[in-house]
């Protein structure tokens, strides 16, 4: 970890990185930009996988005083991982063939025709506690009417993957066991509500005169304000729909899995303890004797023996972690493994037979309806989460580590 505190900085910014050289240009003048807010508590911190966002970067998490920024949480609010562990060893399953391919080439055929990837959607409405809730509490939302169809909308995406970086994982970890990892997040509902209040601050910061630059794409609210708190409800709201989404697309992976090795195997299925955990998102937290708005933007919360997920990229390795309550961090690591290209970028730099070709080199079994932009999202395409690890070493201490074997992507 390095530390920036320069003419170009109000508060100082701590990077878990070796050297300044390893910043790209745009994640580095964002930095400066997240130091120059008069509300921040303490410093600004970059985690190893940083990379330029939209206002803050990924993989950027502030402490702020009193105020909450909604690009500082992001788009996709309350997208996340959720991971589970089997008593499956694959050695057991790995050759076994089912009328549809291999274990794990029916498995993940069985998912993509169960779960909507992408952009698409159930036919019908699918149950939600979190949507039921929402309507019986329509005090909190009702003055925000232009966001009020995304509750009923949200009926036919929950438990759905959508597309971008988003995966279902078949894993085998270190002993030789199938494991399930999922990431996905809030789905349309997220981006929607960041839109609509980033907007808000937008027009109440130049009101106020404010003197951070529109330019930055920060503008915050403050959060004694009434929208401030209009935010806060629909941002929990997201957080806990996005919860419920990874977790009803785990429930039916599960189904899957444990229907086809019973079936085709004289086995049992058994699952171990579920970790499912947010990576976009702000929380009033305490930190150095102060309460503060935690905003972590593609940075996964980390206290002293809290485990967590950080994932690599297809076909490559993913991690099952355990927090050391890092107060410098504000109890933080990385969220996953960081790109090193943009997704414009890696179409440009890796050809879809070259992705192809690594992944069948590698055994996983991908499950993608269509291939032309898979390069988006191969492991070419990010950081070397290995090294990504070692960088943060003093953050999380790593208990499990996963290589694909299958993956389902939008």
């Amino acid at each position: 970890m390095f530390v920036l505190y320069n003419e170009n900085t109000r508060f100082p910014v701590k990077v878990w990185l070796e050297n300044e050289s390893q910043l790209e240009e745009k994640c580095l003048e964002q930095a400066y930009h997240l130091s120059q807010l008069p509300f921040i508590h303490k410093w600004v911190c970059l985690m190893p996988d940083t990379h330029a966002g939209k206002g803050m970067p990924i993989g950027g998490v502030i402490a702020a005083k009193d105020v909450i920024i909604p690009n500082a949480v992001g788009v996709d609010i309350g997208c996340g991982m959720d991971f589970i562990p089997t008593n499956i060893h694959m050695d057991d399953i790995r050759e076994v063939q089912t009328g549809n391919g291999t274990m794990i080439q029916a498995i993940i055929g069985n998912i993509m025709r169960t779960i909507p990837l992408n952009t698409e959607r159930y036919k019908l409405p699918q149950e939600s506690k979190v949507l039921d809730t929402a309507k019986q509490e329509m005090e909190k939302y009702e003055v925000n009417g232009a966001l009020l169809p995304l509750i009923e909308d949200g009926y036919f995406q929950v438990g759905s993957l959508g597309g971008g970086n988003h995966f279902i994982e078949l894993q085998e970890d270190e002993e030789g066991y199938l494991c399930i990892m999922i990431h996905s997040g809030s789905r349309h509902l997220g981006k929607a509500i960041c839109d609509y209040f980033h907007q808000k601050a937008r027009e109440l910061n130049r009101r106020w005169y404010s003197e951070v630059p529109d330019e930055y794409s920060l503008a915050f609210l403050p959060v004694s304000s009434p929208e401030g708190q209009q935010y806060i409800h629909w941002m929990k709201l997201a957080m806990d729909y996005a919860f419920e989404n990874r977790a009803r697309m785990l429930e039916k992976t599960c189904g899957i899995v444990k229907e086809l090795i019973e079936k085709h195997t004289d086995l049992t299925v058994e699952f171990g303890e579920e970790i499912n955990c947010h990576h976009n998102y702000a929380a009033l937290e305490n930190h150095y004797n102060a309460n503060v708005w935690v905003h972590r933007k593609g940075a996964t919360r980390v206290r002293e023996g809290e485990l967590a997920v950080i994932p690599g990229a297809m076909g490559s390795y993913s991690y099952v972690v355990k927090g050391k309550g890092n107060r410098e961090s504000f109890c933080t690591s990385s969220h996953g493994a960081g790109r090193s290209y943009s997704r414009t970028g890696a179409m440009q730099a890796f050809t879809t037979e070259k992705v192809m070709v690594d992944l069948k080199e590698q055994g996983v079994v991908l499950g993608k309806r269509k291939k032309n932009d898979v390069a988006e999202e191969c492991r070419f395409a990010y950081k070397d989460i290995d090294q990504v690890m070692a960088q943060q070493s003093d953050l999380v201490t790593p208990i499990r580590k996963l290589k694909t074997v299958g993956v389902v992507k939008g």
